[in-house]
């Protein structure tokens, strides 16, 4: 790892690549909203469906991926399966972001800006 004039070491390409998939699930308005869903509190797919104004079937799909990814966890409660964000590092992070860029657009009274292609 090289370091920078800051004295802080770079990550490895395997850490950026996994902070960058990681970024990229969350990079789908479906997606955030969910983890942000979770992060307030835990939830099952109707419940969860209910909240993001999605189809049961795209929210399913958007839980697996999240699963998968090891941003979301799931556990059983009788017929139902339950879901929760376990990482509290991961909801600092959405809370963090949703939060600011709120923020800014509240300050501003216009939308957030779009950042795209950066």
């Amino acid at each position: 790892m090289s370091t920078a004039g800051s004295g802080f070491e770079d990550p490895s390409a395997d850490v950026l690549a996994d902070a960058a998939a990681a970024f990229g699930l969350l990079a789908s308005p479906a997606r955030l909203h969910i983890v942000w869903a979770l992060a307030q509190g835990e939830s099952d797919v109707t419940g969860l469906a209910e909240r993001v104004g999605g189809a049961l079937p795209a929210v399913s799909q958007h839980l697996t991926k999240l699963k998968l990814a090891g941003l979301v966890r799931s556990r059983r409660e009788g017929r139902r399966q339950v879901y929760f964000v376990d990482d509290p590092d991961v909801v600092d992070v959405v809370r963090l972001a949703v939060t600011r860029i709120g923020d800014r657009a509240d300050r501003a009274e216009l939308p957030a800006p779009r950042l795209r292609g950066l």
